[in-house]
């Protein structure tokens, strides 16, 4: 069979520890094989970006613009025991969020069902896509520790030089304030965005904030919601048959604990993190969980929504095997390259990607599964395998499936 010919890269960036070693193995056993895989490389392992001064994860952002599709490997958030294991410059911000805010885009997070892995939420029977806003709150937030008989004020100066305070706190006892900001661009970045993926995907769009008790800042991202959605998006809405829904987020949680699901949960930036965490695990497992970075402008970088699986490398480093979940960065080349063949119109790029995600299902529900997910299966008939092992098994039925 001729291998697969692509017309314009993907933007690949590779990244750290087992994920690093899972992408190697899934290019080489999976994709090669079928594909003239054409992609333009950028190292973000954590050594290269240290000697690159995170230049190099800058780079990537904009070749990720350039070329319209990209998909990255997991990649290491340094913390102060990081610095000093890889004798590193400085303590470099998160890769992610830096691409995040270089493409202004948003997170949109899904499972992937497999039969016999069940949902810890009986009544989840269609996957929950949560969409987290990429911008700002506490992850852009100023925050100080404050001594014992301190004034704490909000002070706004206008361009004019005139000053507006609000009081925060007079701190009788010592604590901590922290300030946080978020921009109407990018809530409506974020907005825009979130309807025309409800859109695409022909699901409802649910959002959720707390603008009862945060009446200024939880209340402009309700607002400019509204708004636009009114402006420019609720007759199409209407002509697809989905709906757009508000609610707070205390009331959202219990709705979403009782839904069936087949839906997008579109959530502030800190909802986001932790509640995709909360779905990944009721679902299952981060293992099985796709991401994708969408950009207003329509840019798309794919991603596994877990971290690197640094206990798993070290075993590896030393020669043990290893028994490393490959879903969730096989479903992010698959879908990097299933919007390359759409872009581009390919439609033999498109049924590839179909076909591996086919087989890597597949595999999973004839019994064939790492570790992990042992657990989680209410299979009668589970065959434990190694990292690489999983990954034979599911070029096997690649095959057959071509």
């Amino acid at each position: 069979m001729d291998k697969i010919q692509m017309k314009t890269p993907l933007v690949e960036m590779d990244g750290d520890e087992m994920t690093r070693v899972i992408w190697k193995m899934i290019k080489d056993t999976l994709l090669t094989p079928y594909i003239d895989l054409k992609t333009e490389y950028y190292d973000l392992g954590l050594e290269n970006r240290d000697a690159t001064r995170d230049q190099v994860t800058v780079d990537s952002a904009e070749a990720t613009k350039k070329y319209g599709v990209a998909v990255k490997c997991a990649t290491i958030t340094p913390n102060a025991a990081r610095v000093k294991e890889y004798n590193l410059h400085e303590m470099w911000k998160s890769p992610n969020g830096t691409i995040r805010a270089i493409l202004d885009g948003t997170v949109f997070r899904a499972p992937i069902l497999v039969k016999g892995i069940v949902p810890f939420l009986p009544a989840w029977k269609k996957p929950i896509t949560i969409a987290r806003h990429a911008y700002g709150d506490v992850y852009k937030n100023t925050e100080c520790t404050v001594p014992a008989g301190s004034r704490a004020e909000l002070v706004i100066t206008a361009p004019d030089g005139t000053e507006t305070r609000e009081l925060i706190h007079q701190f009788q006892g010592p604590g901590v304030v922290q300030g946080q900001h978020n921009l109407d661009g990018s809530i409506a970045s974020f907005a825009r965005t979130c309807f025309r993926y409800a859109l695409d995907t022909r699901q409802d769009l649910w959002f959720a904030t707390k603008d009862t008790i945060s009446k200024k800042y939880d209340h402009r991202f309700k607002d400019i919601f509204q708004e636009i959605f009114d402006q420019d998006y609720k007759d199409k809405f209407q002509e697809a048959g989905i709906e757009y829904f508000y609610t707070l987020i205390d009331d959202a949680v219990a709705r979403v604990v009782r839904s069936e699901g087949g839906f997008i949960w579109a959530c502030k930036n800190y909802d986001g993190d932790v509640m995709s965490d909360m779905v990944a695990t009721a679902f299952g497992s981060l293992g099985l969980m796709t991401s994708v970075l969408v950009s207003p402008d329509g840019v798309y970088e794919y991603e596994a929504a877990h971290g690197t699986v640094t206990r798993h490398y070290y075993k590896w480093r030393n020669g043990e095997t290893t028994s490393t979940n490959s879903m969730a960065t096989l479903f992010a080349w698959t879908g990097a390259l299933r919007k390359r063949g759409e872009l581009d119109q390919l439609p033999d790029l498109c049924r590839f990607a179909g076909k591996l995600e086919q087989a890597a299902v597949q595999t999973i529900e004839e019994g064939v599964m790492t570790g992990d997910l042992i657990p989680l299966s209410s299979l009668e008939n589970k065959r434990k395998v190694d990292t690489e092992a999983f990954l034979t098994e599911v070029a096997k039925r690649l095959e057959a499936l071509l």
